[in-house]
């Protein structure tokens, strides 16, 4: 499940030297990943444990975000074992400092250009109907890929949650890439977006 709890829609303030480094997590980073998380009001949390999980078994397909020594952003996803074109992204968490700088969306942008998501062609994700922030990064993800956004229902509240928790979205962004781009000249994820918000303005 992925609730995104920070709004990407502002634009880094004018004058703002970015000193945000991005990288995979090590089993050291457990402890503050989990306590990121928890000060997301909007996310689901996971145990302690869980968190030490992905940032050691599942630390390929994970990318956070620290600067001057302090995490202020996570990305948790994996790649489902029959499904190896897919990155199921799990959870998204910024750190009430860091919004307004598009972390979210670079962090996954970052994830994407790793070695251990090369050949990723799509990305997946679920989404409450009430999550609008998640909903608007997303379709601005895919806007920014050029890729098509489709969702259905994945986990229904009355069926799979007893009536306990909303329903489940499955969304698709799909292509991420493609193999026509192995013939053009080598471009990451993180130059398409930059090029992609440079032509916005």
């Amino acid at each position: 499940m992925l609730q995104q709890s920070a709004n990407d829609s502002r634009s880094p303030a004018r004058g703002t030297q970015d000193r945000l480094r991005f990288r995979h997590p090590k089993r050291e980073d457990g402890q503050a990943v989990h306590d990121l998380i928890a000060s997301c009001e909007a996310l689901d949390g996971n145990s302690l444990y869980c968190n030490f999980l992905q940032c050691t078994h599942f630390s390929e397909t994970c990318m956070l975000a620290e600067e001057n020594g302090k995490i202020l952003g996570w990305v948790s996803a994996y790649i489902p074992p029959k499904d190896p074109g897919t990155l199921f992204v799990w959870q998204v968490a910024v750190d009430e400092a860091a919004r307004g700088r598009k972390l979210a969306r670079r962090l996954i942008a970052k994830l994407l250009d790793s070695e251990g998501c090369e050949d990723i062609e799509r990305i997946k994700t679920t989404i409450t109907p009430d999550n609008r922030s998640s909903w608007r990064m997303f379709e601005g993800l895919a806007d920014q890929f050029g890729a098509e956004v489709s969702d259905t229902v994945w986990l229904c509240e009355k069926k799979h949650f007893a009536g306990q928790h909303d329903s489940e979205h499955m969304l698709t962004i799909a292509p991420i890439g493609s193999s026509e781009d192995e013939a053009r000249p080598a471009e990451t994820m993180g130059q398409r977006m930059n090029q992609a918000e440079a032509a916005a303005a």
